[in-house]
């Protein structure tokens, strides 16, 4: 990891590349390809923030926060919330700090828009992402979203 890092919009000039990014084959299950996930921002723009993850000039991947989503919209005592929709880092770029340095960019911009805590969800598993948010200091709620382990990040003001 470079201290070159940035998050950029997704435009016509690196959409292709974007749909391109793959993560591991044994992940493949677990995370939704990139193709899909810009689809889902199109079809939800106003509770989408998808951005794509650069080391310099080269994409290494993609993440996609959420703001102000009910979870169980019939239920009136579930809450709004708001954090990492997506993540996915290209497979021969993992292990280099790109996934902490997209979670924490998500947190900032929570931050900024006045949220107190980062939502994510993970599907449970031998491969899947749940050591890697735990050791970021997201705790389960004992929620469920659909199959999905819910956790959550306190986001104290900076």
């Amino acid at each position: 990891m470079t201290s070159a890092l940035r998050l950029e919009k997704v435009t016509p000039d690196n959409v292709e590349a974007a749909c391109r990014l793959k993560v591991r084959p044994d992940q493949e299950g677990l995370v939704a390809p990139v193709a899909r996930s810009l689809a889902e921002a199109y079809a939800q723009p106003d509770i989408a923030w998808p951005r794509l993850i650069f080391d310099g000039e080269q994409l290494v991947g993609f993440v996609m926060g959420f703001f102000l989503v009910q979870f169980d919209p019939d239920n009136p005592d579930d809450r709004f919330r708001s954090g990492i929709w997506r993540l996915n880092i290209a497979a021969d770029q993992q292990g280099r700090g790109y996934g902490r340095f997209a979670v924490q960019s998500v947190c900032d911009e929570l931050r900024r828009r006045g949220q107190p805590r980062a939502t994510v969800s993970w599907v449970p598993g031998k491969h899947g992402p749940e050591k890697f948010y735990l050791r970021l200091g997201f705790v389960p709620t004992g929620e469920l979203s659909g199959d999905q382990v819910v956790g959550e990040l306190a986001l104290p003001a900076t």
